[in-house]
């Protein structure tokens, strides 16, 4: 039987790096399409190391050039896409709405629209924790009610959601219809991945999150400033109604995210989904304070960090975590490492990339 098809777009980032590792690990042949807009070509070059495979596609292309997507579907046959492409810093999406709008939105509509002119396709879309907003009960299951989004970030992966259902329900429904002038042979399904706050690097230090310029993710922060990048880590707020103070995460290792990832990809290619669009939410159902992870950090690294905390983010909620059962019985996927393997992962990556051991 021959190999199935991913593509996976914003493949050479952070986390779309390490789920071509696994999936290619899984025998799957991937495609990768990255703008480069966020990185550069260290986690490509090291997924090549870690696969001993020299023969990656790579595109290197704008998922908003639906041009250049409709030309990508032609030339391969895509059985699944795995959709990254999308700016993903909440506080910059509050000071800059319309850039997130318009590349969040147009990328993967241009994706739906190749899915379906190319013959129908599986869509697994990397959505977030952020469409739950600031919610009421916790831990927050996949039938708990969408609140305003607080960022335009999370309202992108909000109204993208809802795309992805209504473009799966008229596939089903329509057919062809559902792109005037399409031969779709097949419908689009999909699935939804809530996920929480992946943080670490591969075991083998050779990728890792790797962000242009001052970093927006709290983990990045924390290891170049323990490296001496940056003269202190700013913690934002100190006075939330959380035992602490600090904001709550449910922080997932990111090897154990990228596996979440294949075992949806073999749902949808393996005929396993019981609806034709599914939402599964990607955490380990425990709460961690910024804190607390700072402290953990120090901890298992043997470091002290020179921090201080500031005024509070916008578009930061006080607490969110998972409830992961739905997809520890149907994907048969549970999050394995811990909060403190994950820290020392993050460390040796920084230290990679450094040239230190």
């Amino acid at each position: 039987m021959a190999k199935k098809t991913v593509l996976v777009s914003g493949g050479a980032g952070y986390i779309g790096s390490h789920v071509t590792v696994e999936l290619i690990n899984a025998g799957y042949d991937v495609v990768v399409a990255d703008n480069m807009s966020n990185c550069d070509m260290t986690c490509f070059e090291g997924v090549k190391k870690i696969t001993g495979r020299d023969d990656i596609p790579f595109e290197l292309m704008d998922c908003c050039d639906a041009a250049k997507v409709q030309d990508l579907f032609g030339r391969y046959k895509i059985d699944a896409v795995i959709h990254f492409a999308a700016f993903k810093a909440v506080g910059e999406s509050v000071a800059q709405p319309i850039k997130y709008y318009r590349n969040n939105l147009d990328s993967f509509l241009n994706i739906l629209d190749a899915s379906i002119a190319h013959g129908g396709c599986n869509v697994l879309f990397s959505s977030s924790a952020t469409v739950y907003g600031e919610t009421d009960k916790l831990p927050v299951t996949e039938e708990s009610p969408r609140q305003s989004a607080t960022s335009p970030y999370g309202n992108t992966k909000q109204i993208c959601e809802d795309i992805l259902r209504d473009v799966i329900k008229a596939s089903a429904a329509y057919g062809t219809e559902v792109n005037a002038g399409a031969e779709a042979k097949g419908p689009v399904k999909g699935i939804a991945l809530r996920y929480f706050n992946p943080i670490g690097a591969h075991p083998s230090a050779l990728i890792g999150e790797l962000p242009r310029g001052v970093p927006n993710n709290l983990v990045p922060f924390i290891t170049q400033t323990a490296i001496g990048k940056r003269a202190c880590l700013s913690i934002f707020g100190n006075d939330y109604p959380t035992p602490d103070g600090t904001c709550l995460r449910d922080y997932i290792d990111i090897v154990d995210l990228a596996k979440a990832h294949v075992a949806a990809v073999s749902r949808m290619l393996d005929g396993k989904m019981k609806k034709d669009y599914e939402i599964f939410n990607v955490g380990t159902g425990r709460p961690v304070s910024v804190s607390e992870l700072v402290n953990a950090f120090e901890k298992v690294n043997g470091l002290k960090l020179n921090y201080k905390y500031v005024d509070r983010r916008p578009g930061d909620v006080v607490a969110i975590w998972a409830d992961t059962r739905l997809a520890n019985e149907e994907l048969g996927w549970k999050a394995e490492r811990t909060v403190e393997e994950t820290l020392a992962s993050a460390w040796a990556w920084e230290k990679h990339i450094a040239g230190i051991e």
